[in-house]
């Protein structure tokens, strides 16, 4: 997926931080494990219907953060004509956002019948970039919407997550 350098940053800035807070488990004989849940995958579970209804192409699915994979994620992008949508997948916890430096501005939202957390990050643009993270029995679910730099008079990014959000939102875990 091509998105402009400004988007990259961003979408790596959601997962900096969090990214290798370990979660080794002590198995019954009392030796550290290092077995990770099974996360999932945004890339296999949204029905490509539902990437086309909110206004991305499933063509221009990207994995990983520009490509690369990150340990104890699951991350899925795609872009289209005016904004770029990224979906996180972790076990980390709400809190666990709410406490990373550098998450701001958190209020409570519902989309699609959900409730979750909209937040964005310090440093990245009101006018391009939102984010809102969803409790799931795994962890988190969380979704961002990245505007293109390159158009003027995007709108409300939020609100374009909130419209997308309506028909991605029910595929995700709950």
């Amino acid at each position: 997926m091509k998105r402009a350098g400004t988007a990259v940053v961003v979408a790596g800035l959601a997962v900096v931080g969090l990214v290798g807070c370990g979660s080794g488990e002590t198995s019954s004989k009392g030796a550290t494990t290092t077995a990770k849940p099974v996360l999932w995958n945004p890339c296999t579970e949204i029905p490509d219907d539902a990437l086309r209804a909110a206004g991305v192409d499933p063509a221009t699915e990207e994995k990983g953060v520009a490509g690369v994979p990150q340990s104890g994620w699951e991350i899925c992008g795609w872009s289209g004509p005016q904004y770029s949508l990224t979906v996180y997948t972790t076990n980390k916890s709400v809190a666990q956002f709410e406490e990373k430096p550098g998450n701001v501005d958190f209020r409570d939202v519902a989309i699609a019948g959900r409730s979750g957390r909209e937040f964005r990050v310090a440093g990245a643009s009101k006018q391009l970039d939102c984010n809102v993270v969803f409790p799931a029995s795994q962890g988190v679910v969380q979704l961002q919407v990245l505007g293109s730099a390159l158009i003027d008079n995007l709108g409300d990014p939020c609100q374009h997550l909130a419209n997308a959000g309506e028909v991605l939102v029910p595929t995700f875990p709950k």
